[in-house]
């Protein structure tokens, strides 16, 4: 079970289920990522107070296969999701846990998921500003 758990959904994240999800006992490393939102950003002229997040009807699968991708040989268990819909400043937009029998391929793996989430997930965001001004981001998280 490389990939455990890739999700895409308007949820709130939880991060202990993810972690559940790649409990392993042969596994000697446990690495995870979560992004929040965040109250500012380098192109708003005032605070970021919400994002809302929107995905192509196919951002699951693509998810799945972007964990699978970067699992490749290594033998790691990812487990990773992506919130849509309105979040605030705090929430949690992606979740990534991996499992693997060393601390290496774990980092690795982690990264290479949410880089590759960041390039080619088809998730795009609204960022909203104190005062009222808004913003798309482009492709991905």
């Amino acid at each position: 079970m490389p990939v455990a758990l890739a999700r895409v959904s308007a949820e709130p994240l939880d991060l202990d289920a993810h972690l559940r999800a790649v409990d392993d006992d042969a596994s000697g490393a446990v690495t995870t990522f979560l992004g929040r939102v965040r109250d500012n950003d380098p192109d708003a002229a005032t605070p970021v107070v919400a994002l809302e997040y929107s995905a192509h009807p196919d951002a699951e699968r693509i998810l799945r296969s972007l964990a699978e991708r970067a699992i490749g040989d290594a033998g790691a268990i990812v487990a990773v999701s992506h919130r849509i819909g309105r979040l605030e400043v705090g929430d949690a937009a992606v979740v990534i846990v991996v499992a693997s029998g060393h601390r290496d391929e774990a980092f690795r793996v982690c990264r290479a998921v949410i880089e590759d989430i960041k390039r080619e997930l088809p998730v795009w965001k609204r960022q909203i500003e104190s005062d009222g001004t808004t913003a798309w981001k482009g492709l991905g998280g």
